[in-house]
């Protein structure tokens, strides 16, 4: 997956400088939703000519033009995953800040039934879930 938001650059005209080329490279590397601060602590370390406004707006340029998805999870700075076609819904730990990616075919469903049951089609959501994990 390395090169992925790049091949989406090229598919939707987007051009990539050498800058541009490597905030793409180690955001699709990333695992996890990073903000723009933390886009951009893992962009210095490959290049450190790469300030911090360059990343603020590559990252608005791939989100406008379908690349990138922002989230604003509650109570956080805004935080970006690579737009993919699967859909999926987010738990988040309000302690540790980390976010689980999962797609639950029974909350789908219902989803699906509780819009029906007003009289509508679903054509779209976002799920956010917030917790603490358990003591063990």
């Amino acid at each position: 997956m390395t090169d992925s938001i790049e091949k989406k650059c090229e598919l939707k005209g987007v051009k990539l400088t050498e800058q541009r080329k490597i905030i793409a490279q180690v955001m699709s590397e990333s695992n996890d939703h990073p903000n723009v601060d933390e886009l951009y602590n893992r962009v210095s370390k490959v290049d450190s000519k790469i300030s911090i406004a360059t990343v603020y707006r590559t990252v608005k340029l791939f989100e406008e033009s379908g690349i990138l998805a922002k989230h604003e999870f509650k109570g956080d700075k805004a935080r970006y995953e690579e737009l993919n076609e699967g859909h999926h819904d987010h738990l988040i730990d309000i302690k540790s800040g980390e976010i689980i990616e999962f797609v639950d075919e029974e909350i789908e469903n219902l989803q699906k039934k509780v819009a029906e049951k007003y009289g509508y089609e679903l054509v779209d959501h976002k799920l956010e879930l917030y917790g603490v994990k358990k003591k063990s």
